[in-house]
């Protein structure tokens, strides 16, 4: 058995807005594009991608984690728009945004990112941004169609939900995609 895991943390979504959700992925499958969609039970929001880690090294950062969640209290959040990155001409990732206490999310994340430093995973280079990945595109699509589908799904908004835990997890990628097994999770205070 390996020593080393791959490992991400992340805020849970509420079921309630995951259902939402997956109602916007089955209607743009409707359309027929040629995407891998992220299983509705695996969407979340991404705070630090940590990569390839050694087991041993999950108490220290459950540690960081736990410090971070500690300095913030519940934040009051909505799923908000559709679009991909980089760009329409060229979508690799299809996703829906996050609004409401934005401030307070990157706090979050930029105190998490300085914990995680100190303990020797390098900080983030680019700026954060909040998204909820749908799906990643892997081959050309039609341009136009796409940008129907988005624009058929472009208000699409949620209710507003509480997050209030940071989770540690396991990544397994697998044919079937990625699996993911929570090693912990902390309550924002």
């Amino acid at each position: 058995m390996s020593n080393i895991i791959r490992t991400f943390i992340a805020v849970e979504i509420p079921e309630k807005i995951i259902s939402s959700i997956a109602r916007v992925q089955e209607g743009i499958k409707n359309y027929g594009f040629k995407i891998r969609w992220v299983r509705p039970e695996s969407i979340h929001l991404t705070l630090k991608f940590l990569g390839n880690i050694e087991v041993a090294d999950t108490e220290n950062v459950g540690r960081a984690v736990f410090r971070a969640s500690k300095e913030y209290t519940p934040l009051s959040l909505q799923v908000k728009g559709i679009g991909v990155f980089p760009g329409i001409k060229r979508p690799r990732v299809v996703w829906v945004g996050i609004t409401g206490q934005l401030e307070t999310l990157v706090g979050l994340q930029k105190t998490l990112d300085k914990n995680l430093e100190a303990i020797g995973f390098p900080k983030e280079k680019r700026p954060f941004k909040g998204h909820l990945t749908l799906g990643r595109i892997k081959k050309k699509i039609d341009t136009n169609t796409f940008i129907e589908a988005l624009d058929t799904f472009g208000n699409f908004e949620t209710e507003t939900f509480t997050a209030d835990r940071v989770v540690l997890y396991k990544s397994e990628l697998k044919a079937s995609g990625a699996v993911y097994t929570k090693l912990m999770s902390a309550r924002l205070a």
